[in-house]
């Protein structure tokens, strides 16, 4: 049987958890963790809820997906997040050893791929997935905070 889930549907998700930072006044970055067609795990900035400079959407569904398994390591899992991880939550993401990395708008200044190969060897990346959907929401967030 062929999946009715694609990238962009699991996107889709990750951008709805980036709707609820950015209602927080959190940046409006989201993620989720998918392992066979299932969402085991949803997340979105915290840091400043938490007062947690580590509080990162990828950090929290990290945590909460190696919860779900039961294990610490992600394999056969795929992490969808709204902007490219930074470089602490690639390397956390590399310690994982994750299988598939989808993200949605590159971060030009502060984005993993600024310091090369960075995640695990076996980990796929892919980029570009509802890219402008999920850079709007970022610009209009920080074009509010300089009104």
């Amino acid at each position: 049987m062929i999946s009715p889930y694609n990238d962009a549907y699991f996107m889709r998700q990750a951008l709805q958890e980036a709707q609820k930072a950015h209602d927080e006044d959190e940046v409006p970055v989201g993620a989720v963790i998918v392992a066979n067609d299932q969402i085991i795990a949803r997340a979105h900035n915290l840091t400043e809820k938490l007062t947690d400079v580590t509080a990162h959407a990828e950090m929290q569904a990290i945590t909460a997906a190696a919860s779900f398994l039961g294990g610490k390591y992600l394999k056969g899992c795929t992490l969808y997040v709204t902007l490219e991880p930074c470089v602490m939550c690639g390397g956390a993401l590399y310690w994982s050893q994750i299988d598939k990395i989808v993200f949605a708008a590159a971060d030009e200044k502060r984005g993993a791929g600024k310091v090369g190969e960075l995640y695990h060897p076996k980990t796929k990346v892919v980029s570009g997935v509802l890219e402008d959907e999920c850079s709007l929401l970022m610009q209009e967030f920080f074009r509010n905070k300089r009104k």
